[in-house]
């Protein structure tokens, strides 16, 4: 296997964790950042510490990263928050900061990561949606639409960065125990998990699955795709 440069948000727990120790367990350089330090010690891995609504930090970021890596294959934008609540009972602190880190954060990401993508054989994009968009959850009004201007975004910048040979997807899990989940009323989970054609708990190897067939050479010709897992409908 060809050894890729990968860098993943959101990387000290739940998926953004999966997808790093999976990206090791293949020989890949992986680079994560969270906003809190990493348990994770691997000689193939670099951690920072690093606010993905910062600006500034993440310039400092992709600075530092461009003076230890000849180039970057892979971008995963894993990093997101949540919060269920009404439109009437959501602050709009809360609500700037779902945007923020949700897509805002993702679309500065992409564009600083495509400076050191112009180099790589295979450059991928692959962002974390949700199905909170097409079920149109109430409680999540704000969150969906965080997540529905990624999958915009996603589509678009397929479009603009195919000249450069990389691809832009997007995957959307069914739900997953983790911290984001962990705040949902659980029978507000069951209702929505009955809901799929598949009726369970999705788990990290079911997105890493398909975030991993996003990244392979082979799949050159798919882009601007959003992939929801379960069967929603």
């Amino acid at each position: 296997m060809e050894r890729r440069c990968v860098l993943v948000t959101g990387a000290t727990r739940g998926l953004g964790r999966a997808l790093v120790e999976h990206c090791l367990s293949r020989g890949d350089a992986v680079v994560g950042c969270g906003r809190g330090p990493s348990s994770l010690s691997h000689d193939g891995y670099t951690h920072f510490e690093c606010d993905v609504t910062d600006a500034r930090a993440v310039t400092a970021l992709f600075r530092d990263l461009k003076g230890r890596f000849a180039r970057l294959d892979v971008l995963i934008n894993n990093a997101g928050v949540a919060s269920m609540n009404p439109i009437a009972l959501t602050p709009i602190e809360a609500a700037r900061r779902m945007i923020e880190t949700n897509f805002v954060a993702a679309f500065n990401f992409t564009r600083e990561a495509l400076r050191l993508m112009r180099s790589s054989p295979a450059g991928r994009v692959v962002n974390l949606t949700s199905v909170a968009v097409p079920l149109r959850l109430e409680g999540e009004a704000v969150y969906a639409a965080s997540k529905s201007a990624l999958e915009t975004f996603t589509r678009i910048a397929a479009r603009e960065i195919a000249p450069f040979g990389v691809t832009c997807n997007a995957v959307g899990p069914s739900p997953v125990a983790t911290a984001l989940t962990d705040a949902v009323p659980r029978h507000k989970m069951d209702a929505l998990i009955r809901g799929q054609a598949v009726q369970r708990w999705a788990n990290a190897d079911d997105v890493i699955n398909v975030v991993e067939f996003f990244l392979r050479r082979e799949s050159a010709m798919v882009t601007g795709q959003v992939i929801y897992l379960g069967g929603i409908g």
